[in-house]
């Protein structure tokens, strides 16, 4: 068995490919026996028998409920869960100003001064500019350029050629067949199927991330594929579905003929055009950066996370332009605010409306009343003069297939994954009322002007009855009454609470600290700090339990290593098709279920060895763009030693703390020529810190966080 890079020159990063391979089989069975990392490991510290006099508390951790982990645990667990992991230097400045206050001013971001990150953002102009600007200055191809394409795509194609084609054609338009209940064409419904459909069977490694619109075949990306033959159907994916994460094709077909190389420049970047997947692509290299750099790391893991809850799809239609507006002005500024404002923007969100169909949803009568008013108006003027109103003629068929109706694709998701949950108590019926009070929640004019308006002349004025309530107060304010209903229920609360502990306490919270949460989110009238401050100071979020309890998704583990190596990033696109390599293409979720957030999710043997790829190219400085200086972190000194160098790695990355099998497998590793950068018989030996930090920047425990 051969480990290959996807670039040929570095293919020589890597120890040789037995090694490679021993070590990540020996991470999958540490991933699959589940061991539990929250166990006392080495450097944690021991009881003293026969003393039971509770120890000082150490001043780092004071104003925080934390007995049961060291200040260092403690420092590191809050540096992985409240932002994308330690830098070089961060567990020194944090035990320096304290925990407690680290926290509150993470809690309250706008105190942060972050100039740093906005200047590195000022390279992407597109994420300044309004839907308009984008649809205007970043038009879709003209046909002409599209039959180019798929001329070009017929021919052979080297290797870089062929990476800068897929771009372009994953921009092109679907043509098939929609998925149902979800992402169907913008075409009106009268009802829409539930979720229930299973995904594909079988998976191989992901491919790179590539921006665009994308069709899909068997619920997989078709940005995440060379060739895209298969109808363009999808069995949306089912809430916390363990398999909703990986798009990929599945694993009884053949493997694609080309995987897209991570440091390949995107044909939309590299010629700085006005291609509009550079939109989408900019916005995920502006992702990269922020969770990088920004020194407002909840903020920004809240709005990875919110966006997340409130996924849009950025390859369907028109949302690539409407994408940019949609987390700039809806999710980021009320990341830390009230979940009602935060649930409206999205609801008036032109992204969300074109994503869900909603701005195509109509009271089906619509037209019959509105040519009856017609009719009355033409009669009055008419009867003022005595001449006889002309009969209607009848409507054609064609009129008759154009009708709008209702739509009740958003009606389902706003309350089964935006608020109350899957068994938040409401019935199909209630989903049918909650549609028929978005009604007229549209879009102006979605490919010039973009921006929201309510259509009284297609909301349904009749009264509706949603969750035992009767709604009629007539026009918007029908869905506003919604949202205010559906805020303040009590499914919302436990739902929203336990979302929120799932992703920052472990994959099963506990319940009593969800119950504390959903009632802190009742009594503040849905306070998302409020909320989060009631976890974070919690016995349960400092447990040992909860340490080391999540597995990083491909995301976190990309942002996390440049994290930890202090990695220059100049050009972030790379970094971005990795996560996609890995298995979470940025903006590329399809269903609006969004990335599950549970460990088996996650871990696979495919996902295993990628991970452990990357962690050695960018270590070994061979990522495109990205720079790490190995030796300053481990010091020169560790370079003729490679156990020194392996002790030093461990205890700068991993806090001193691996498991037993852990240390083995790397010790084993040790003597192997790769890494002394030697022959077995050369007098003088140097070690290659970069492959020492690779190796162990690829360990379970950094996988953990």
């Amino acid at each position: 068995m051969t480990l290959q890079h996807p670039r040929p020159a570095s293919s020589r990063f890597s120890t040789s490919a037995k090694s490679i391979v021993s070590i990540v089989l020996s991470f999958a069975c540490v991933f699959s026996l589940g061991v539990d990392f929250s166990l006392p490991v080495a450097g944690a510290a021991a009881p003293i028998p026969g003393k039971d006099k509770k120890p000082k508390q150490d001043p780092a951790l004071k104003g925080l409920p934390i007995t049961e982990l060291s200040a260092d645990e403690a420092i590191l667990h809050a540096l992985n869960r409240l932002a994308y992991g330690p830098r070089p230097g961060d567990m020194e400045r944090v035990r320096q100003m304290g925990l407690a206050r680290w926290i509150d001013q993470g809690l309250n971001p706008n105190s942060i001064d972050d100039h740093a990150v906005e200047a590195r953002l000022e390279a992407y102009p597109t994420l300044r500019m309004s839907s308009a600007a984008l649809l205007a200055e970043y038009p879709q191809p003209k046909q002409a350029e599209k039959q180019a394409l798929k001329q070009a795509q017929a021919a052979p194609l080297t290797r870089s050629d062929a990476a800068a084609a897929i771009v372009a054609r994953d921009m092109q338009p679907s043509t098939g067949r929609a998925p149902a209940a979800t992402l169907g064409p913008a075409s009106a419904q009268t009802q829409a199927p539930s979720r229930t459909q299973p995904q594909a069977q079988g998976q191989v490694q992901p491919q790179a991330f590539v921006a665009g619109d994308s069709a899909s075949s068997n619920g997989q990306s078709r940005a995440m594929q060379v060739a895209a033959k298969a109808p363009d159907t999808v069995s949306p994916m089912k809430l916390d579905d363990p398999q909703a994460n990986v798009a990929t094709p599945g694993a009884g077909g053949k493997r694609d003929v080309l995987t897209v190389d991570p440091n390949a420049v995107p044909r939309a970047i590299a010629d700085d055009s006005k291609r509009p997947q550079r939109v989408v692509e900019e916005l995920a290299m502006a992702k990269v950066t922020r969770a990088i750099y920004s020194e407002r790391q909840l903020q920004q893991i809240l709005d990875d996370f919110w966006f997340n809850h409130f996924n849009v799809f950025a390859a369907k239609g028109d949302d690539r332009w409407l994408l940019t507006s949609y987390e700039r002005d809806v999710i980021q500024p009320h990341t830390l605010g009230k979940f009602k404002d935060l649930l409206t923007a999205t609801a008036e969100s032109p992204a969300m409306l074109f994503y869900l169909d909603n701005f195509l949803s109509a009271d089906p009568h619509a037209p019959e009343r509105q040519a009856a008013q017609r009719a009355l108006r033409q009669q009055a003027r008419r009867g003022r003069y005595g001449q006889p109103f002309p009969p209607r003629a009848p409507q054609s068929q064609q009129q008759k297939n154009n009708a709008r109706g209702l739509n009740e694709n958003y009606g389902r998701e706003l309350m089964e994954l935006h608020t109350l949950g899957v068994d938040g108590g409401y019935t199909q019926k209630d989903v049918t009322e909650v549609a028929r009070c978005f009604t007229g929640w549209s879009i102006e004019k979605p490919r010039e002007i973009a921006t929201f308006k309510f259509d009284e002349r297609v909301h349904d004025p009749d009264p509706k009855v949603v969750l035992g309530k009767k709604i009629h107060a007539g026009g918007m304010r029908d869905g506003e009454e919604v949202i205010d209903l559906l805020v303040h229920h009590p499914s919302t609360a436990k739902f929203i609470s336990t979302k929120l502990a799932r992703r920052f306490v472990s994959d099963n919270p506990p319940p009593a600290l969800v119950a504390r949460m959903a009632q802190t989110f009742k009594s503040s009238d849905g306070d998302i700090r409020a909320v989060m401050k009631t976890m974070i100071y919690s016995p349960e979020f400092w447990s040992r339990s909860a340490y080391r309890a999540k597995v990083k998704t491909p995301f976190e583990l990309v942002v996390s290593t440049a994290r930890a190596l202090g990695t220059d990033v100049d050009t972030p696109m790379p970094l971005v098709q990795w996560a996609g390599r890995i298995g979470e293409p940025l903006y590329q979720c399809q269903p609006p279920t969004g990335y599950a957030d549970r460990a088996d999710a996650w871990v696979n043997t495919g996902a295993l060895l990628n991970r452990l790829n990357y962690s050695l190219a960018l270590a070994g400085n061979k990522v495109r763009g990205s720079r790490s200086d190995a030796e300053s972190l481990l010091g020169v000194d560790s370079s003729t030693e490679p156990k020194a160098a392996l002790d030093r790695a461990v205890q700068l990355f991993l806090g001193g703390q691996t498991a037993p099998t852990t240390v083995q497998t790397l010790e084993q590793q040790l003597d192997s020529p790769q890494i002394l950068q030697a022959k077995l018989d050369d007098p003088v030996k140097r070690v290659d810190l970069g492959v020492v930090a690779g190796l162990v920047l690829g360990a379970p425990e950094f996988q953990r966080r």
